[in-house]
């Protein structure tokens, strides 16, 4: 939402099949959003009957329950995200960011930056952690180096990918792979995984360009 112009009118809009994930971030979590009335418009749009589910940050979830209540007595699910855009934390902070994700949020998602092949195996390791305590994650591991995670993630247990619409390669951020050749992948290497694909062209997603990509 932080990107569009009018983004209540543009949901009113919307003629897609697709349900909405609807997020509104500011530019400490790699959106372009103001404070003043951002809530209120992220709760604007949890009202849209085109939106299903609304991605909040883990740091304004904290102390902040009745945003949470008031998303859900709209009749949406709730993300809860955490954002590490410059590295993958130790294994036990990673897996104390999903554990405090979970109590907040409906679905907990962990997105983290790898700088060796190490560092994903990490976030992978968590996101296996976290599932097997019954909390449905979203783990991704950001950039190049991170980019067969996205494949691979449904099996270790995350239940969410994201994936941009377009085919070329100019037009998302390095390490994301276009909607069509991702779910090739995963139904290729799994065919009971519970993925589900929130997919949008990358301009309509702000926390996918660098330094902030998914």
């Amino acid at each position: 939402m932080d990107k569009a112009d009018d983004p209540l009118a543009q949901l009113d809009d919307y003629d897609g099949e697709l349900p909405l994930i609807a997020t509104n971030r500011t530019r400490w979590f790699g959106g372009q959003a103001i404070d003043t009335g951002r809530l209120d418009r992220l709760s604007a749009a949890s009202r849209s009957d085109h939106v299903e589910v609304v991605d909040i940050e883990l740091e304004t979830a904290r102390g902040m329950e009745w945003v949470l209540d008031e998303f859900r007595d709209n009749g949406v699910d709730c993300i809860v995200s955490h954002h590490t855009f410059e590295d993958t934390p130790e294994r036990e902070v990673l897996d104390a960011i999903f554990t405090q994700c979970g109590e907040y949020g409906d679905i907990a998602k962990v997105a983290t930056f790898p700088r060796k092949h190490t560092d994903v195996l990490r976030l992978l390791r968590s996101i296996n952690v976290a599932t097997k305590t019954g909390i449905d994650v979203a783990g991704i591991s950001m950039g190049r180096v991170g980019s067969h995670s996205r494949a691979i993630a449904p099996i270790y247990g995350s239940k969410l990918g994201y994936a941009p619409l377009a085919d070329d390669e100019s037009d998302y951020a390095p390490g994301q792979i276009p909607l069509e050749r991702l779910r090739t992948l995963i139904n290729d290497l799994t065919e009971d995984s519970e993925i589900q694909c929130a997919a949008a062209p990358v301009e309509d997603q702000p926390e996918q360009r660098q330094p902030a990509e998914h």
